[in-house]
Parts: structure tokens; C-alpha cells; sequence
């Protein structure tokens, strides 16, 4: 798969749908780490998440060929992990939060990004169970605002399509989560180090999408 990996998402879809299978690999192993990110800042435990995870990769194979590759694949795969978070949440009969704000937002992200990190270990297990524990403490609405544009590294305009609310409503929510956040953890952690994908569950998940997309 090395020589695949530099492929842009676009390149990989349409080798897929001409038969090269093999290839959604890359896709896996590429969105994984955000995946599983999404699935904890629902507050779902890793082996939930793992299961949402699978069922997503699923979806977006199935429905590869319905993918408009004017939008952004991202937030597209996104947006469906997103939607069966919610379905289970609802199946579940969990509880919804709600809440409401008026602070203004700066728009630049409190933490830098880089892709090439999005696998890194975390650094202290400690420091990892802090912030999860810290982060599920947070009404819903603030939360998922938080993981899409500061650990996930979406900007306002891709949160706002995924979360279909306005980027008025992302700057809001985004600014009470780091308000909430702020004191605790910002001199603490970096947004790469929260909810890690370790490359042992990567390599498992790869393993039973690869085995179940091979069957349809």
C-alpha cells in the first residue's frame, strides 16, 4: 500500500469504482483516527466507537459511488459516522443535550494541526484519561463543536455543513467549550494527543472493514 498512500481521495474512489477494492484500505487507515475521535466525543466507550466505525466505513463503501467529489470527502465521511452516532444515541434512548449561547468567536483554532501526526501515541495515559474525562463533562452540542474544529481540524464553514447548523452557531459553541476547557487543559495537552486511534485497533479495524466489503 506505500506507493498508494500519497493518492488523493478523489484518485482512490474512482480506482475503487473500477475495481481496485484493495485500495479502500488507504481510506481506513486514513480516516480512522477522526472516526474514532467522533465516536468518544459522543461519548460512546472504545469498543462502541470501534463498532460505529466499522458500520461507517461500511456506509461510505457501499455508497462510494453516490459520493458528489465537489464536496469534501472529509466531512462527508464525517457526516456519516455523525449520523449513526445519533441513530444509536436515539436507539439507545440516550439523553439529549441541548444549550444555548451568544459569546463572539475568533475564528483561528486554539491548536495547530498537522495530518502527519494524527497517529501519535499519547504521551501519558494520565493525561489522556483527564481529557476525555474532562471533554465528556461538556453538554453535547459544545462538545462535538470542540473534537470537529479542534481536534479534528475542521474549519467553521466544514463543522457548520457537517453539524447542519450555521457558522454563527459553530462560533458561538465553539467559543463556550473553550471556556469551559480553557482553565483545565489548555497548558496540559495538544489536540493531536486526545482520543488516539492506536495503530494495534487500526491494523483490526482495517482487518474486519477489508474482510466484510470483500463479502458485499
Amino acid at each position: 500500500m506505500n506507493q498508494h498512500e500519497k493518492l488523493t481521495e478523489a484518485e482512490i474512489i474512482n480506482r475503487i469504482l473500477k475495481g481496485e477494492r484493495p485500495l479502500y484500505e488507504i481510506i481506513v487507515r486514513r480516516f480512522n483516527p477522526y472516526l474514532y475521535k467522533i465516536g468518544r466525543s459522543y461519548n460512546y466507550n472504545h469498543e462502541d466507537t470501534q463498532d460505529l466505525m466499522q458500520d461507517t466505513f461500511i456506509d461510505a463503501f457501499k455508497n462510494l459511488a453516490q459520493f458528489e467529489q465537489r464536496a469534501n470527502f472529509k466531512t462527508w465521511m464525517i457526516r456519516i459516522m455523525l449520523n449513526n452516532c445519533y441513530r444509536k444515541k436515539e436507539k439507545s434512548s440516550f439523553k439529549n443535550e441541548h444549550a444555548a449561547d451568544t459569546m463572539n468567536e475568533n475564528a483561528r483554532p486554539m491548536y495547530a494541526h498537522s495530518n502527519n501526526d494524527v497517529l501519535k501515541t499519547i504521551q501519558t495515559q494520565e493525561l489522556g484519561r483527564i481529557i476525555e474525562k474532562s471533554l465528556s463533562q461538556l453538554p453535547e452540542d459544545y462538545r462535538l463543536v470542540f473534537s470537529l474544529r479542534e481536534i479534528n481540524g475542521l474549519n467553521i464553514a466544514e463543522t457548520a455543513e457537517v453539524l447542519a447548523i450555521s457558522e454563527a452557531n459553530v462560533k458561538v459553541r465553539l467559543t463556550r467549550a473553550k471556556s469551559m476547557l480553557r482553565n483545565e487543559i489548555e497548558k496540559s495537552y495538544s489536540a493531536d494527543e486526545l482520543f488516539e486511534f492506536n495503530l494495534i485497533y487500526c491494523n483490526a479495524m482495517v482487518e474486519n472493514v477489508m474482510k466484510t466489503i470483500n463479502t458485499l
